[in-house]
């Protein structure tokens, strides 16, 4: 089944590839870190055990910053690296994780010679992959080196889940290599248990999209709010 999805990932490559040269001639799409998309990443010298997160864009690279500051607060000799799919969460990414993470690139191409180039240049000990990114090829390839692999803030719509039952039986073996899912609410934990996931490594842990961006319960605003609906 990975031989099999790996040719569909080719050819709807090669479908799709005037396309790609078309938004990459006229708006700049996708020529941006291609080398890294291939795998091509020079080599982590880390002085400690590396995380890798990856966010696909802006939404997750936002929801990713108290979590980033949670590692580095609790996990101080480990290495934070940071990967996105698209250029606008590269350009958050590179902005809001410049001092925390030790590298910031794009995620690969999820076939199995660039997946493992990534994996050889940055030897990762655990990753955490945003929100509900599935790739096979990686997500394998991370099971093969004992690669602890975490879906965190994970969420799962009833039409991403009706359309994953049309290949459960090939999902249920690719979310088998997760080490936690991590599910915004009881309901997506529910959907991932459903489409194949191990019901003991699920758990909800809420929205961390909600821990962004907090003040201060001292701040003018905190205090005009509890003045206003008599909060103690």
């Amino acid at each position: 089944m990975y031989v099999v999805y790996s040719l569909l990932l080719t050819l709807g490559f090669l479908v799709l590839l005037p396309r790609f040269l078309f938004d990459a001639l006229r708006h700049g799409k996708y020529v941006a870190g291609f080398g890294e998309r291939l795998g091509k990443l020079a080599p982590l010298k880390p002085t400690g055990p590396v995380v890798w997160i990856h966010c696909v864009s802006v939404g997750e690279s936002q929801a990713a910053r108290p979590l980033v500051a949670g590692i580095r607060q609790r996990f101080p000799d480990h290495a934070i690296v940071v990967s996105t799919t698209t250029l606008t969460g590269q350009k958050l990414a590179r902005d809001v994780f410049r001092k925390e993470a030790e590298r910031i690139f794009y995620f690969p191409f999820d076939w199995g010679w660039t997946v493992r180039r990534s994996l050889n240049a940055i030897r990762p000990s655990s990753v955490l992959i945003m929100e509900t990114e599935i790739w096979p090829r990686f997500f394998r390839e991370c099971q093969s080196r004992g690669v602890a692999l975490a879906i965190v803030n994970g969420r799962l719509s009833s039409q991403s889940t009706r359309r994953y039952k049309w290949i459960r039986f090939f999902l249920k073996r690719v979310l088998q290599g997760l080490t936690l899912a991590a599910m915004q609410t009881e309901t997506d934990a529910a959907r991932i248990i459903e489409l194949g996931a191990n019901p003991e490594r699920v758990a909800v842990s809420g929205n961390m999209k909600f821990d962004v961006g907090t003040i201060s319960a001292s701040s003018s605003l905190a205090e005009e709010l509890r003045d206003r609906f008599n909060i103690s």
